[in-house]
């Protein structure tokens, strides 16, 4: 389980990026973070494995304050979260196996990642990983050879080849179109259910947020204005997140959007079948 406990993260010109956030993540929940941009999402996925330092407050994963480790156990440490990148992070000219093995590099010898000779279990463990998110047959191709949906399926099969206690997820839908950003969401919530693994995923997009996630937490300022269930994302409690909008409208235009999509996906899977 993942305890934040008021995590506030002021830098040195004086400005607060997080003011006492606080909150829970039981096995297997999936959190959504959403806030408007400088709201303090990404900084608090940051702090949370100290990428960025927190100025106070504690970071517990399963009993272990991550804020208070020196470097070499907060290297260990984050052998137990696994990122998923906006942007993939993937090393482009490597193929899909060998991106997926570099989850274990915090795992081998220096000399088993330099020669990329990984044990035969972490190997069989790929394979399955790979399996898993739909890209079995795709193991030898190069990473810049991919699809952005691919690339994003390989990131989440090099996290969990960590071994991970936890998973933080930056932006996983941003550069993706609207079929495959479901298709991802429900990929990450799938997996983390099987595994019981609690996760967070910082997103922008409020109704794909509410339509996969278990609960959301919205920031406004560094400060949580909002924990609970999607199902309390009232159009008042959107407006205190966000400011004024017409929250109805935007609904509607996705609910929409959603239709006209899945009528032309209809429509082609009946072309192709009278082929």
């Amino acid at each position: 389980m993942l305890s934040v406990q008021k995590l506030t993260k002021t830098y040195k010109t004086g400005d607060k990026a997080l003011t006492d956030v606080s909150f829970d993540v039981a096995k297997g929940q999936v959190v959504g973070l959403i806030g408007p941009s400088g709201a303090g999402k990404s900084t608090l996925i940051r702090c949370i494995n100290r990428l960025v330092e927190p100025s106070s407050g504690k970071v517990l994963l399963n009993d272990t304050d991550l804020v208070k480790l020196g470097t070499g156990d907060l290297r260990r440490a984050r052998r137990r979260i696994g990122m998923i990148f906006q942007e993939y992070a993937l090393v482009e000219r490597l193929t899909v196996m060998e991106n997926v093995l570099s989850g274990r590099l915090g795992y081998v010898s220096f000399w088993r990642s330099f020669t990329r000779k990984f044990p035969g279990a972490d190997i069989a463990k790929a394979y399955r990983l790979l399996d898993r998110v739909g890209l079995s047959a795709h193991v030898d191709k190069r990473a810049d050879a991919l699809s952005g949906g691919q690339r994003q399926r390989v990131g989440i099969a090099r996290a969990l080849e960590q071994d991970p206690e936890l998973l933080l997820i930056d932006e996983p839908t941003a550069s993706l179109d609207p079929k495959t950003s479901r298709q991802i969401m429900r990929l990450i919530v799938e997996i983390c259910r099987e595994q019981e693994l609690p996760a967070i995923i910082n997103i922008h997009d409020v109704v794909l947020a509410q339509q996969f996630t278990d609960r959301i937490i919205g920031l406004q300022a560094g400060k949580v204005v909002f924990d609970g269930p999607p199902s309390g994302l009232t159009e008042d409690v959107l407006t205190q997140i966000y400011g004024a909008e017409d929250w109805t409208a935007m609904r509607k235009g996705n609910a929409e959007d959603e239709a006209a999509q899945a009528e032309a996906e209809a429509e082609a899977t009946k072309m192709l079948r009278a082929l």
